[in-house]
């Protein structure tokens, strides 16, 4: 499979393994794409996995659909159950970083018939993100997403500012450059920032609904990085009050933010393991 679709949306996908092995859904974060698991998906698949990995909302070019509100966490991960449908599984493992541990966090929690295990690397819950915004230094840390609220000021900003924002946070020379060919007009770089901009509207949702965040009941991973620039230790440790089911909290010392290009043997063994454990 090379791509999928949902309505009139088209998605990019690498589709690695077994067709009849369980499923590993790989989500990528901001701002990168599919070619950020190149280094963990071979080891998924030796180890008897079939990989998908999507360019998801915004990134795949017959998928970025305009306005804002078209890019709220129910739609993102409304797509991803629609990948679990076109390979033909009932249920997969999620896997996401930074934006994409945001889609997983939403999966397990609206979607958890359809989620066999949860890892999610980097983001913390989102209920103990907002909690930490409020009682550590993580309001400094999220400060930039107010400027991505800024139509096409940010796009020009990210635009002119990436290439030193990868290498400068631990990101190798190689890998930046591939996303800053990827990310190489200011139009690209729409579609992601569209997530921020809609994250207001689903917290204004959850509001209405005065529920900080669900619980979370299928088996979940959640590996953090003690020098990540964007997430700090507050919210890390706060998102196991935010999950019910059998839970491990992996801590890599001295890793910082990219962790599926920087640390993907971790990152890979931590798949694995919770993958295996919930079979």
């Amino acid at each position: 499979m090379e791509s999928y679709t949902r309505g009139e949306l088209t998605f990019d996908v690498t589709d690695s393994g077994p067709a009849n092995a369980p499923v590993i859904v790989l989500l990528h974060g901001f701002p990168q794409d599919r070619q950020a698991w190149d280094k963990v998906t071979p080891q998924l698949v030796a180890a008897g996995f079939r990989v998908l990995a999507p360019d998801q909302r915004g990134y795949s070019p017959g998928a970025t659909p305009r306005g804002r509100s078209s890019y709220g966490l129910r739609e993102l991960a409304a797509d991803v159950v629609a990948l679990i449908d076109a390979a033909g599984a009932e249920t997969a493992h999620i896997v996401g970083h930074d934006w994409g541990g945001a889609v997983a966090w939403q999966l397990a929690s609206a979607h958890a018939d359809r989620v066999a295990s949860c890892t999610v690397l980097s983001t913390p819950h989102p209920a103990a993100l907002v909690w930490a915004i409020g009682h550590s230094d993580q309001w400094r840390k999220s400060g930039y997403m107010a400027f991505f609220q800024l139509p096409w000021v940010a796009e020009r900003g990210v635009l002119r500012n990436l290439p030193d924002l990868y290498t400068r946070t631990g990101m190798s020379d190689q890998d930046a450059a591939k996303y800053a060919d990827r990310f190489s007009t200011a139009q690209s770089l729409t579609g992601p920032l569209n997530w921020y901009r809609s994250m207001f509207l689903d917290q204004a949702r959850a509001l209405r609904r005065r529920s900080p965040g669900h619980r979370v009941a299928v088996p979940t991973t959640y590996v953090w990085g003690t020098r990540d620039f964007a997430l700090g230790r507050t919210a890390a440790e706060k998102s196991a009050e935010f999950v019910s089911g059998d839970y491990e909290f992996v801590e890599l010392n001295g890793a910082g933010h990219w962790l599926p290009e920087v640390n993907a043997d971790e990152v890979a063994a931590a798949i694995i393991r919770r993958a295996r454990s919930a079979q």
